[in-house]
């Protein structure tokens, strides 16, 4: 068969250990024999990263403003060892984070569903979307070892010459000061995609911070949902029956346990990254879980929600086997290539990724899976194929499928 055609590039963001080994994979078996692949590449491996002093990351980033639709594959953010292992220049931000202020998103994570891996929680019986704040918080924290003895204040001077001074702490000895801040603008804009993608679904929509504990940083969350809900979308979730619940993260965590899923769970940034891979994890792995970043003017990047699979990497380089799951990176494919040919009218590359999720979901179920899912499955006798080996067995069926 003729290759199928694109006609606009999607942003192709290359990643870090073992998912860059996947990445290759996955390209030369299920991607590139079958699509004229047109992208615009970008290899975001921490070692180029600090070649470039992360500019490659901001050139990732203008780029999938520029084009729409990108595909990432997962990275590092460096720690203290990954300094001396690296041989960094400094301890390079988080490149997701830095994507996500920039495209001003939201990320929406949902686990794969597919026959043979049960949920952990019995009572799940439909997924449960994360809706991920995309902006601030911790990522983009500001932090200074305290020395010794002193005093911590937190100061805002305004252009307008107001001056706001509160003291955080009087030190009597070493310690940490954190500051964190997010703006009015980007949580309305999380608050407008997690309400517009509950009506797109049809699904209700719970939100949860701590307003308790934090009065003003996590009350203006709440606020400004409440507020942009009684507003803006409120008559349309009438209309459609559908609810807006809000509670405390606390609340929402021993409820969730409870629910029978099927609904979409906005949280503040960290909230959403620790929640989501629980999600994932009890439905059956970290690698069966989507991600899209979707920002306010309609630009996506897709990737797996999980990391770089860092001890399979050590493994791999000892020339010892591996099993990944590469399934959340195979679906990052076929989510952008099947945004890519929503946005360009082209049904061949949006059947395409169809078909390729349908190859990837009947293998497992067919008892060909990765040692991650053959630990956990509930079929008999199942086949455990090496990292290498699982791609070349979803190969088998989409070419059946074509």
């Amino acid at each position: 068969m003729d290759k199928i055609k694109m006609t606009t590039p999607i942003v192709e963001m290359d990643g870090d250990e073992m998912t860059r080994i996947l990445w290759k994979m996955i390209k030369d078996e299920l991607i590139n024999p079958f699509i004229d692949l047109k992208s615009e590449y970008y290899d975001l491996g921490l070692e180029h990263r600090n070649e470039t002093n992360d500019q490659v990351t901001i050139d990732s980033a203008n780029a999938t403003k520029k084009y729409g639709v990108a595909v990432k594959c997962a990275t590092i953010t460096p720690n203290q060892a990954r300094m001396s292992e690296y041989n960094l220049k400094e301890m390079w931000k988080s490149p997701n984070g830095t994507i996500r202020a920039m495209l001003d998103g939201t990320v929406f994570r949902a686990p794969i569903l597919v026959k043979g891996i049960e949920p952990c929680v019995k009572n799940w019986e439909k997924p449960i979307t994360l809706a991920r704040h995309a902006y601030g918080d911790v990522y983009k924290n500001v932090e200074i070892i305290v020395p010794g003895k002193g005093v911590a204040k937190l100061v805002f001077e305004g252009e307008d010459g107001e001056r706001q001074e509160q003291i955080i702490h009087k030190f009597e000895g070493p310690g940490i000061i954190q500051g964190m801040h997010n703006t009015n603008a980007s949580i309305e804009s999380f608050a407008r995609a997690c309400f517009t993608y509950a009506i797109a679904l049809k699904q209700d929509i719970w939100f949860a911070t701590k307003d308790t504990i934090s009065k003003k940083y996590d009350h203006t969350f709440k606020d400004v949902f409440t507020e942009i809900y009684e507003k803006e979308f409120k008559a349309k979730f009438e209309e459609l029956g559908l609810e807006y619940f809000y509670t405390l993260i606390d609340d929402a965590v021993a409820r969730v346990m409870k629910s029978k899923g099927g609904f979409i769970w906005a949280c503040k940034n960290y909230d959403g990254d620790v929640m989501s891979d629980m999600v994932s994890s009890a439905f059956g792995s970290l690698a069966m879980m989507t991600s899209v970043l979707v920002s306010p003017d309609g630009v996506y990047e897709y990737e797996a929600a999980h990391g770089t699979v860092q001890r399979h990497y050590y493994k791999y380089l000892k020339g010892e086997e591996t099993s990944t799951n590469s399934v959340a990176t195979i679906f990052a494919w076929t989510g952008a290539l099947r945004k890519r040919g929503e946005l360009d009218g082209n049904n061949e590359l949006m059947k395409f990724a169809d078909i390729l999720e349908k190859a990837t979901l009947d293998t497992i179920e067919s008892g060909k899976m990765t040692k991650d899912l053959a630990l956990i499955t509930t079929f008999k006798d199942v086949t455990v194929l090496n990292s290498g080996d699982f791609i070349k067995a979803i190969r088998e069926n989409l070419e059946k499928a074509l």
